[in-house]
């Protein structure tokens, strides 16, 4: 039955492609620290819509060898089936952020949206690569090309981090009266003295420095910011609970060189672990801002 099955050029190409694209997706489906998607259920459902894209994928090439042209406009549909799963993460995620000590910001929820909107098209990609090849050449060789679209779409799915941007260094948390420092940085105004003694004990700081001019207007997004904040908190920890103001994490910008200063407050301070976290948080293509390119900057002034 197998063997009568891989005789037919066109059905050897489609399962050829739809396997290879469930397991682009199932490569680059992971639940990781911030525990989404969430397991099982959210894993089912990106599975499935993978399903889908892996097969529509590779049903577009026998429609084309088949001069079906319209057949191909079913395309459109999987385009609107995956704008659609991208407003599902985003109203998913911005109702679960209310709920959240630090929020994630609606710039890295939109990120994270885009993501899974994209990664369908990646399986989409890997399914037609594969189900081409093993049509028109045989199964054998759509496997090829399939192995060789997941390595590109595992190339593609991982976006670049803060410290492609900046250079992130330690720096000493200090309390001058009731002023609060990340090394030379000013943060805020602290009142209370039982507040003052929680952030001496807890409190850990760094600095990041940008490495160029885009760098520096990316680093002052405040969305950027904010999802600094919330994977160093969701990693670490965050010492405080609702109804406390002054026990939260934050990042201020020195205003004359564009250096970013965090302050985090984990129940245990590691200042090692802190640096390696804030190194590693994700760069956000919706904060990514490039003023050089526009060619009217002169000088060293941005």
């Amino acid at each position: 039955m197998v063997m009568e099955l891989f005789e037919s050029p066109y059905t050897a190409g489609i399962v050829t492609g739809i396997v290879f694209g469930i397991l682009a997706r199932l490569s680059m489906l992971r639940t990781d620290y911030r525990q989404y998607p969430t397991y099982p259920h959210g894993r089912i459902i990106h599975l499935a819509l993978g399903l889908i894209a892996a097969s529509l994928g590779s049903l577009a090439v026998p429609s084309l060898l088949e001069k079906q042209y319209t057949a191909v406009t079913f395309l459109t549909l999987a385009a609107q089936q995956f704008r659609d799963v991208r407003n599902m993460e985003r109203q998913t995620l911005t109702n679960i952020d209310s709920m959240e000590l630090i929020p994630r910001g609606a710039t890295y929820i939109e990120g994270i949206a885009m993501v899974f909107e994209g990664r369908n098209y990646m399986v989409m990609f890997t399914a037609l690569v594969a189900s081409m090849c093993g049509i028109l050449f045989g199964w054998y060789w759509g496997a090829a090309a399939g192995i060789l679209a997941l390595l590109i779409s595992n190339y593609y799915k991982t976006g670049k981090s803060l410290s492609s941007i900046a250079h992130v260094e330690a720096a000493l948390v200090r309390i001058d009266g009731p002023d609060l420092y990340v090394g030379d940085i000013y943060i805020m105004n602290v009142g209370l003295d039982e507040t003052r003694r929680l952030i001496r004990e807890h409190g850990i700081g760094c600095i990041l420095k940008p490495k160029d001019k885009n760098s520096r207007i990316t680093l002052s997004s405040i969305g950027q910011r904010q999802a600094l904040l919330h994977d160093a908190c969701t990693i670490m920890g965050v010492y405080r609970d609702t109804g406390e103001p002054s026990l939260l994490p934050m990042a201020k910008l020195d205003m004359n060189d564009g250096r970013l200063a965090v302050m985090l407050l984990p129940p245990q301070p590691d200042q090692g672990l802190a640096l390696s976290v804030v190194k590693r948080v994700p760069l956000l293509e919706s904060a990514v801002r490039l003023p050089v390119e526009a060619h009217v900057h002169s000088g060293d002034r941005l």
